[in-house]
This record gives structure tokens, C-alpha cells and sequence, in this order.
């Protein structure tokens, strides 16, 4: 396999209120937040992002879209020496149901690659993956948003793909995550979760190889310079767990892209249409 001996300057083009998606709309003060304008399904689905907002462009013209094919002969890795990934322990996170997704919003955590150093904002959650690797999907994606607003919005996405568990098991992180998703289950509600514990997270990621490349959000705006880094090892995840989150999330994948610097693929069908 090879490896990426560098890391170019990422800059994205959203604006750092928008650049994570879900994570900085207005939050109200009586329990409830605000349900994102977007969703997966009609017309409020990913192939009318840009019909809902003009500012969403390059969710239909981007050539450098996310999710994509993750092939493993063909995409970079970073040496996990060059990533350090840090989130401390906390106390409690705030557990929102955004109606096109569920969140964690945690900003106590940092990112340091070979060139940037970035903050954490969120962490969401996709039902089925949104990226496939070796054209398989997996059940469940996690994505942990960090941003460095030094650098014009720029940001950085690391993700985990989970697989369910033949023994049962799942990470000792999500299950305090999940353990509290009975009470968002109504969109616009938010709970608070109880301790979380990343030192296994962190542990998993630096133990495994790690997927590079530069894309995009994966959500409304869709901008792009998004630097992706993906765990090659899929987290475990009991089948408890993923119902109970399914049945919430239902559904929240956007469909994978075309590769990485061809035409975005609503342009090429609408040229077919035409």
C-alpha cells in the first residue's frame, strides 16, 4: 500500500457556521433545536440539495464529492504516527436529534495532522455507511467533524464504519451514546448523554491503518477541501444497539459520488436527460 508523505492545505469553501452541516444552527433554550431544512428522502432528498439553496452548488456541480468507492488498492494511507487524534473524557455531551441525523456536539477534542491542527465540533452518525469500501457498505458510519477556523473554514472529518458483532459486543463509547437515544427519538429534541470514554477510540484508530483523501461534507453545502481520514477496521457494534438506532436515524446516507476529479454525477445526468 502506499502512503501519503504529505498533506495539503485544506480550504473549504463553507463558512464556519455552516461548515459542519448539522452541527452550529441556532439552538433554542426550552429543550428543543432547530430540525435541518434538508433530509434523504423526495425532494428534500440529496439529489434536490441544490434546489433547496442555491448556496448547496456544489452538491450537483463539486467534482470532488463525498462519500465515494473507497478502493484499497488504489487510495492513499497516512502512517498513523502523522495523525494524532485527541478527545479527552467528558462529563456529559448534549445528544441532538436534527431530524436528517443525531449528534454528539463535544468540543473538547483536537486533531493534529503533519500541516494543520484542527478542533473538534460534533460527531454524527449515518445509517447505512455513506462510503463503501471495495464497493461493500456497512451498516452504521460514525464522523467526528473537526475544524480550523484559522484557516477559512477549513476542515477535517476522521470516520469509522461499523460492522455488527457476532459475540455481541460494541465499543464501550457508543454504547454510553446510544444508551440515551429513547429520549430523541421525536426530531428536534436533545438529551444529555452521560460520561464518554474515547481512550478506546483513539486506541482503535492508531492501531489500525487509515484511509486518506480530500473531499467534501457530506451534507448540505457540500463543500469541498474537506480532508478525510478513515479507520481501515471496522468497529464493532451489537445488533441491540444498531436497532435501536435505526429505528430513530432510519436513513441518512447520501449516495456515493463519482470519482474523486470526474464530473459530478447530477451533471452527467442531466446532460443525458438533455
Amino acid at each position: 500500500m502506499k502512503f501519503a508523505t504529505s498533506v495539503l492545505p485544506f480550504i473549504a469553501a463553507a463558512s464556519a457556521s455552516c461548515l459542519h452541516g448539522t452541527s452550529l444552527l441556532p439552538r433554542s433554550a426550552d429543550g428543543t433545536v432547530d430540525i435541518n431544512p434538508f433530509n434523504y428522502t423526495n425532494t428534500g432528498g440529496p439529489l434536490n440539495w441544490y434546489g433547496l439553496d442555491k448556496e448547496n452548488s456544489a452538491c450537483s456541480k463539486g467534482k470532488r464529492q463525498s462519500p465515494i468507492v473507497i478502493e484499497t488498492d488504489d487510495i492513499d494511507y497516512v502512517n498513523t504516527n502523522s495523525l494524532r487524534f485527541n478527545v479527552p473524557k467528558a462529563d456529559e455531551a448534549k445528544f441532538e436529534n436534527l431530524g436528517s441525523g443525531l449528534e454528539v456536539v463535544l468540543t473538547n477534542g483536537t486533531l493534529v495532522t503533519k500541516d494543520n491542527s484542527y478542533k473538534l465540533a460534533q460527531f454524527h452518525f449515518h445509517t447505512p455507511s455513506e462510503h463503501r469500501i471495495n464497493d461493500e457498505y456497512f451498516p452504521m458510519e460514525a464522523h467526528f467533524v473537526f475544524e480550523n477556523a484559522a484557516l477559512a473554514g477549513a476542515a477535517a472529518v476522521v470516520g469509522f464504519v461499523f460492522e455488527l458483532s457476532q459475540f455481541g459486543y460494541s465499543t464501550p463509547l457508543f454504547d454510553s451514546v446510544f444508551a440515551h437515544i429513547d429520549d430523541i427519538a421525536t426530531p428536534g429534541t436533545y438529551t444529555k448523554t452521560g460520561p464518554l470514554d474515547f481512550s478506546g477510540l483513539t486506541a482503535h484508530l492508531h492501531s489500525h491503518g487509515i484511509y486518506y483523501y480530500n473531499g467534501s461534507l457530506t451534507t448540505p453545502p457540500c463543500s469541498e477541501g474537506v480532508a478525510w481520514y478513515l479507520s481501515t477496521e471496522p468497529l464493532p457494534l451489537n445488533v441491540q444497539s444498531y436497532n435501536a438506532v435505526k429505528h430513530v436515524l432510519k436513513f441518512n446516507a447520501r449516495y456515493t459520488q463519482n470519482a474523486l476529479g470526474q464530473d459530478n454525477l447530477l451533471e452527467v445526468a442531466a446532460k443525458k436527460l438533455n
